[in-house]
This record gives C-alpha cells, structure tokens and sequence, in this order.
C-alpha cells in the first residue's frame, strides 16, 4: 500500500467530522429573539471584518503571484510556484474563515445550552470548537498531498508554504489589533471610569470587543495554525529530500498526520463535565489521550516500515506538545499561584500589577525553552536532522485537537457576554463564566503549542535553507553573520512594537468614542437608549486594516534585504536570531498576558474586594497591558518567523546575484 493513502483518509475524515459536527451546532436552539439580535451584531461586525482584510490580502497576493509568474516564466522559480501560492494561501484563508464562521454561530447556542447545565454547554462549545480544528488538518493535510501528488517535488511548493504564511501574518495581526483595541478600549472606559461590569450592554464597545474574540482567536488561530501545519510538512519533506533519504521519510510526514488525525477525532469524544473545577482538567484530558493514541499509530507504523528511529524522534514531539500545554496551564491557569500572586500585588496598585506580571511572564519562558530544547536534543539523538524536522511534524499532528480546545474559548466568551447583555438569570451566568476563565487558559495553552511548533518548523526551514544555499556551518566569527544575528534578533521586538503601538491608538480611538457616547446619548447610561455599537466596530475595523502593511512587509522584506545586500551567510545569521529571539519573546508575552487576564478574572469573583474596588481597578488596568501581548504581539511573531523562513527559500536562487558575490566576481 502506499503510503501517500494514510494522509488522503485521514484528511477526508477531518473534513467529514467538521461538516458533520458544523450540521449539529447549526441544528441546536438559538435562545430567545433579543440573545438572537445581539448574536447577529456579532457576525455582521466579524463578517463585515473578514471581508475588508481579505481584500487587502488579496492586493498583496495579486501583486506576489505576478511576481511569482515573472520569475517562472525567467525559470528563476520553478513553474508551478504561482499555483502552489496561490493554493497555500486560498487554504489558509479558507480555514480562518470557517474557523469565524461556525464560532459566530456556536456563541448563542452555547448561552441557550447553559441553562440546561455545565455539560451541555460545555459540550456544545467545544464541538463548535472542534469544527475549527478538523478544518484545520482536513484542508491542510488534503491540500498539500494533493499537490505532492500532481508534482512529486516539495521543493516546488515552497511557494505553498509562503501563500499559507503570508495569510497567516495577516490574520493574526489584523484579528489581534481589532480584538485588542475594541478590548482594551471597552475596559479603560467600561470598567476603570464608568464601573461598568463586563459584557454590559450600556458599553458601546461591548459588540466591537466579543467580534474581536471571533477575528482573533478563531480565524487567526486557525489560520496560524494551518501555516505551521503545512510549513512543518513542507520543512520535513524538504530535509528527506535534500538528505536523500527514502521514500518512504519523504512522505513520512504526511501518514503521520492522518494517523494523529483518528487519535484527535476519538480524543473529542472524552470531553465532558458537570464540576466548574474539573473544566479544564477535562480538556486537558481529551489532549493528552489524544497523544497517546497518536504514539500508539506511530509505533505501529514505524515498526511496518522498520524505522524505530523515527519513532523515538515522534514520541519527542509528542511529549513536547503535551508538556507545553501542561506548563503554560501552570503559569496561566486561575487558581495557580503564578496568577494569585498578580491577583494580590493588585492590591497595592496598578504599578505592582504590572511588575508582578512582566515578572511572571519572562519566568514562564525557562521551562518551555527547555522543553524544547530537551525535544531537539532527543529527536536529533534518535534520527538527526531529520529527526528534528519529524517531531515537529508529530507535535503538529496533534493540531486537529489543540484548536478544538482553542477555538473553545473565544465561543465561550461570547457566550458569557451575550447572557449578560440579554438579561440571562444569573445561574446561566455562573455557568459561562466558569467556561470563559477556562477559555483564557485554553487559548494560552494553544498560543503556547503554537510558539514551540513555529520554532521547531522554523529550525527545520533553516536546515533546509542551508543545505538548498550550500552553507556547511555558520561562523560567529564571521562579521557578516554576527551583523545577521543582530538584526535577525532585533526584528520581533520591532515587529512587537509596531503591532502593539496599533493598537494603542485603535483603544484611544475606542476610548474617546466611548466617552462621547456616554456624554451625547441621554438615557444610555440608564439602559432607556442602545448605545451605536456600529461606530466601535467600524472604528477598530479600520484601525486593524490600516495597520496591517507595515508587519507584513517587514516580514517580507527584511530577508530580501539582507540576501541581497550582505549575502546568504548574513541571511542565515538573521533567521538563527529571529528563530531565538522570537520563540522567547512569544513565549514571555503570550504566557504574561493570559495570566494577567486570569488574574483580573479572579479578583471579579470576589477576591481583594471584588469589582469596582481600587483592586480590580488596579487588576484591569494590568489586563490591558496583557492583552495585545498575549493575542496580538506574542502570537503574531509565530507566523512572522515562518514568513522570514519561506521567503529566504523562496529568494535563495537569486543569492548569485548579491552584492557580495558581485563585487568578488569583480574582484573587489
């Protein structure tokens, strides 16, 4: 048999989990009309998103897909490099979009499931989760093997790792500037000078900040994730090829996706609970019996193939993936003691908040680091290079089931906010909330699985650049690579910058809009007059579209630069810094963040004095600083790293044409 059939079954049955589970969540009860009006503010202002910043992909992608067409038809570019990019994006874009879509429509049925109890919600959330995440696979998996199997060469589609990539950036920066600006924006004035609760519907951001949930957390994820998916195959099966290997290493990775595909499907079928305590643990449950089924299929087919090496490079990857999600639960998780001490140094202000969470957030990145540090080492043992490139695909495989925990988040959280704005009895209130605190800790873990693949995928993109550029080793001696390393180190925090500065001023812009409405509107603040949800959401909207270039062309141009100018050995100087550099940061700011949204979670549930004591005011005010680290900044630097990585692949052809060998054929 051959074995390009695991990865075809496996991702037809992906898609047809997701068609079926989307038709169950499409079936179940919506809720009362007013809970149904406030839901379809939600999908009018994510869909009315989505669109503009898929208009503004598409110029970009126009623009490289002639430059692409150039370039084959000068046979600078293999031929099909237009279509693979072409396919890579469509794909990429595509799972995002179903991502937004079915968590649009989960939201109110899971609000109207939680007054029949924790289970059913629960439940509910979670299966319009996991829509998210078979998609995900299904689409990544089935379109890279189709495409393998027209071309036979993965060199080729490089241009489809670059096309996934480049969607991936957009989303997950354009999503994290809306969802964070309308955020940060809704709390400042909502809760910090009004003492507005969470969710209220007096607050006119209140709209624009649960469409954030959905453009950020479903559709960024998902498209992130898609990109680290299909890079991590295209990065495998590049090093099996370059290293000459068998055939059956070359589509080693895409049977190990199918066979980690049936493992995740069963593991979605283990979730369930009626204790507020055990939400988590449940979750966590469905990951980790997930894993081991994995290993069990891994197992068995190495030893039908007779490669055990590999086997022991994919159980690495396994027990990385589950490590991390552990240990970001660890520093993020509400009642750990990461999160109290937060919680507590609000008490003495703000300024003590924000230490103690900067403080929490740069410690949380020892022990991921070494968990990773610990897989490379072991998968490079048990198999070389290629061992490496084969634990990130095995840690990937996995992914079908970290967005199902994912994507149950932002569901969730929505659901919180249209029971409170609907007028929901407070017992399903304190059914969501539990659900919501949960999500702040799923979608940490899912950032923190995502940053440990991105540097796994990267570092194996970076094997494969070297060997396709002739670079036997990198001499730190050597000016060129040092000055590499500077810059390659340098690029995430300036990317962190200008992500998070966008933010900044789409939260002033929400700021000011709040207050003038509570200035003008008589009667809103009395619940007689609706506050215009539309203008909050129109304004972040445009905030997130005007500042998605700038990111996007740094991480397409620093590479080309650098190639050019200085040559390939300062180029692999700068995808070592940033591979580093960016893991670390990632890890310190999405960790931190969630954290201090956790720890502001706990302090409105009573604690140091509840809501709308100088404690929560303190609380929130931390919450807002976390917030663009933790889904905006943090998460945004995966798919940047990975653009950094395809585009140096994609350019290395032209590395005859760089200054420095330029100016030595002259003999200068």
């Amino acid at each position: 048999m051959d074995l390009i059939i695991l990865p075809l079954v496996g991702s037809i049955l992906a898609l047809l989990y997701a068609a079926l589970a989307a038709l169950f969540v499409l079936r179940q009860e919506k809720g009362n009309k007013k809970m149904e009006e406030i839901a379809k503010g939600i999908r009018q202002g994510a869909s009315a998103f989505i669109k503009r910043e898929y208009k503004t992909i598409f110029i970009f992608w126009l623009a490289l897909t002639i430059i692409f067409a150039i370039a084959a038809y000068f046979r600078i570019l293999p031929a099909p490099t237009p279509i693979a990019f072409t396919v890579g994006a469509a794909g990429s874009a595509l799972a995002g979009y179903i991502g937004m879509e079915i968590s649009v429509r989960a939201n109110v049925k899971t609000a109207k499931a939680a007054e029949k109890g924790l289970r059913k919600g629960l439940r509910l959330a979670f299966i319009g989760g996991s829509v998210t995440g078979m998609s995900v696979v299904g689409l990544a998996l089935f379109g890279f093997t189709v495409m393998f199997m027209l071309y036979g060469n993965p060199v080729v589609l490089i241009g489809f790792g670059f096309g996934a990539s480049l969607v991936s950036l957009f989303a997950r920066v354009g999503g994290g500037i809306y969802t964070k600006g309308a955020d940060v924006g809704a709390d400042l004035v909502g809760k910090t000078e009004i003492g507005l609760p969470e969710d209220d519907p007096r607050n006119p951001a209140v709209i624009a900040d649960n469409v954030g949930d959905n453009v950020g957390d479903c559709a960024g994820m998902a498209a992130d994730l898609y990109e680290s998916y299909v890079i991590t195959v295209l990065a495998s099966m590049l090093i099996a090829q370059l290293f000459k290997l068998p055939y059956y290493a070359l589509v080693l990775p895409l049977a190990v996706g199918g066979i980690a595909i049936i493992a995740s499907i069963i593991g979605t079928f283990l979730v369930g609970t009626n204790e507020p305590k055990r939400i988590w643990s449940t979750l966590y449950r469905s990951i980790l019996i997930s894993g081991v089924l994995a290993i069990i299929g891994f197992f068995i087919f190495a030893v039908s193939i007779n490669a055990l090496q590999y086997f022991v490079a994919m159980l690495a990857g396994i027990i990385v993936a589950i490590l991390l999600a552990q240990i970001t639960g660890h520093y993020t998780n509400k009642d750990t003691k990461a999160v109290l001490e937060i919680a507590e140094a609000s008490r003495s202000g703000a300024g003590t908040n924000i230490i103690t969470g900067v403080a929490n957030g740069m410690r949380a990145t020892m022990y991921p680091v070494l968990t990773i540090v610990a897989g490379i080492l072991a998968s490079y043992v048990a198999a070389g290079v290629y061992g490496i490139a084969i634990a990130s695909m095995s840690m990937l495989s996995l992914t079908g089931i970290i967005v199902s925990v994912d994507s149950f988040g932002p569901i969730t959280d929505n659901a919180g906010g249209i029971a409170e704005m609907s007028g929901m009895p407070e017992s399903v209130r304190r059914i969501t909330d539990p659900l919501d605190a949960v999500g702040n800790t799923t979608k940490a873990v899912t950032k923190g699985f995502a940053i440990g693949a991105a540097a796994l995928a990267a570092l194996s993109l970076f094997v494969a650049f070297a060997s396709l550029s002739n670079i036997q080793a990198l001499d730190v001696l050597n000016p060129m690579v040092m000055i590499g390393l500077f810059i390659g180190a340098m690029i995430p925090f300036v990317f962190s910058g200008i992500t998070m500065r966008a933010v900044g001023r789409a939260a002033s812009k929400i700021v000011e809009e709040v207050r003038h409405q509570v200035k003008t509107r008589k009667g809103m603040m009395q619940g007689k007059v609706l506050p215009d949800y539309a203008k909050a959401v129109d304004i972040t909207t445009k905030e997130a579209i005007r500042s998605l270039t700038a990111p996007a062309l740094l991480g397409i141009l620093s590479p080309i630069a650098v190639g050019l100018v200085l040559g390939k050995f300062a180029l692999g100087g700068l995808l070592a810094g940033v591979i580093v550099s960016g893991l670390v940061l990632a890890i310190m700011m999405t960790t931190g963040g969630a954290a201090w949204d956790n720890a502001k979670k706990f302090v409105e549930e009573g604690h140091f004095g509840g809501k709308g004591s100088d404690t929560h005011k303190a609380a929130v005010v931390g919450d807002t600083v976390g917030d663009p680290f933790k889904d905006t900044a943090g998460p945004g630097i995966n798919p940047l790293i990975k653009v950094i990585n395809t585009v140096s692949l994609l350019i290395f052809p032209i590395f005859a044409y760089s200054l420095p060998v330029l100016l030595h054929a002259s003999g200068m």
